[in-house]
């Protein structure tokens, strides 16, 4: 899978973070905690394994951030990166101009797409990606002759990105609260959190109750009125929310009824994440258009887009001018490291791999977890996972008590996830994982293994500060 690694020398810790400090806002961070402890400098990668400057190794259980899926040090997706920047470093992709990578690869995400899926638009990012949504779902109403349909429905706790179009699309409160957000026209609907509002309910019961949200919405709205549904198959940030097998499909019925337009945001699902090229077949849910980044690359260079259907992309294309677009649209170095990089997807077989061994595998021992008296649910798919830190665990998932939430529970536990060799995320008391799709079984049994240990550590630090009684 990878050559020799290159070992550097390590550098000045000490240095590199008063640098740091002094120059570095870094995102979504509270800088003057930072200052005080100091950035962990990560200086390489191998596989699914990091180094830090102080020569500490770490299992990277979260991909980067949701994104190397194919692992690190893949030395081809870096000799095609020299290639390209030897050959033709940059060109835009506008005055009706092109360059080989980025038309190559939007020929192959058609290709591996869902049916219907014909047509790319390239962003940098999956920011840039959602922003774009919101521009092409309204030009699509205004050239379908409906200008007053604008109003896109998304949900609380989703993420859609950082950018003012993107924060706003999603449903983060702390993130709304910082610049006025969210921007006119876009509107939000409760999760289908089956933990926390499903009370009385199965989980089947609450996918269609959840979906139907959507529905007393548009009715709110007015039908002529709504643009766009978007979400995320699976919702990440917020948590490793799975949604039941009921939700998807009625989401579909209700978008059907209505005429509006659904946007599947795979930012984090796509490139075989769950299983499958794209969480949109695995769920059933034919959307309009399909978000994506991160996987594209594994996260190599930076790259997103918007994957278009043709019902969709043929108005616009008969429409004239799109009146949008960045100076990276298509660039042609990273368009060269997601050809290559879906490639090693393909070759390897790790989507499939995902589907049939190592993601079931994933799903058995991540679920023993919720043995673990401070695990109240263990849940996975594909390779996500996530389980919640409860106070109090009960066979019924509704009758078991969390923590404070100013307690910090959560953060306790990535503290010792981190300081014991092994990159967990913490949302509130759920602690995620989003592991390289390289990932083995061998590597899965080490994982779990370092997990459990820093559970215990976080039973002992709660039981002697008194969280438990």
């Amino acid at each position: 899978m990878t050559t020799t690694p290159i070992v550097p020398e390590l550098p000045d810790t000490k240095g590199l973070q008063r640098l740091d400090t002094a120059h570095y806002l870094h995102p979504f961070t509270d800088h003057a905690a930072l200052a005080q402890k100091g950035a962990r400098v990560m200086v390489r990668g191998d596989g699914i394994y990091l180094w830090d400057s102080d020569g500490r190794k770490a299992l990277d259980a979260m991909s980067g951030l949701w994104c190397v899926n194919v692992g690190y040090g893949r030395r081809s997706i870096t000799e095609a990166v020299a290639r390209q920047m030897d050959t033709l470093p940059f060109y835009n992709s506008f005055f009706n101009t092109t360059t080989i990578p980025a038309v190559q690869l939007a020929a192959k995400l058609a290709k591996i797409a869902p049916a219907g899926f014909n047509h790319v638009f390239f962003t940098g990012s999956g920011s840039e990606a959602n922003d774009t949504n919101v521009r092409m779902v309204r030009r699509y109403w205004d050239l379908a002759g409906q200008p007053e349909r604008t109003v896109i429905i998304s949900r609380h706790n989703a993420y859609h990105g950082s950018t003012m179009a993107g924060a706003s699309l999603g449903g983060m409160s702390g993130m709304h609260v910082q610049g006025g957000l969210p921007i006119p026209g876009i509107v939000h609907i409760e999760q289908p959190h089956y933990a926390d509002y499903g009370a009385g309910m199965t989980p089947e019961e609450f996918g269609i109750h959840a979906a139907g949200w959507l529905e007393e919405r548009i009715r709110e709205l007015g039908p002529d009125k709504v643009a766009a549904f978007i979400g995320e198959p699976v919702q990440g940030a917020g948590g490793v929310i799975i949604p039941p097998s009921t939700y998807w499909p009625e989401i579909r019925r209700i978008c059907d009824k209505y005429d509006v337009l659904l946007i599947a945001d795979e930012v984090i699902t796509g490139f075989g994440r769950l299983g499958t090229w794209f969480a949109s077949d695995l769920y059933g849910m034919r959307p309009d258009l399909i978000t994506f980044a991160k996987g594209v690359t594994s996260g190599y260079v930076p790259l997103g887009g918007v994957l278009v259907g043709d019902r969709v992309a043929d108005l616009l294309i008969k429409g004239g001018d799109f009146n949008h677009g960045f100076t990276y649209s298509g660039h042609p170095v990273a368009c060269a490291a997601a050809l290559e990089n879906i490639r090693i997807l393909e070759e390897e077989g790790l989507v499939d791999r995902v589907a049939h061994d190592t993601g079931p595998y994933l799903q058995q021992r991540f679920g023993s977890l919720a043995a673990h008296p401070l695990v109240g649910t263990a849940d996975s798919l594909g390779f996500v996972a996530g389980l919640t830190l409860v106070r109090r665990k009960a066979a019924n998932v509704h009758q078991q008590v969390r923590f404070d939430p100013a307690l910090g529970a959560g953060m306790l536990c990535r503290a010792h996830m981190f300081d014991n060799g092994v990159i967990m995320r913490a949302v509130g008391d759920r602690m995620i994982i989003a592991p390289p799709l390289v990932m083995t079984r061998d590597q899965v049994d080490e994982m779990i293994q370092k997990i459990r240990f820093c559970l215990d550590l976080t039973l002992a630090d709660a039981m002697e500060r008194g969280w438990l009684s």
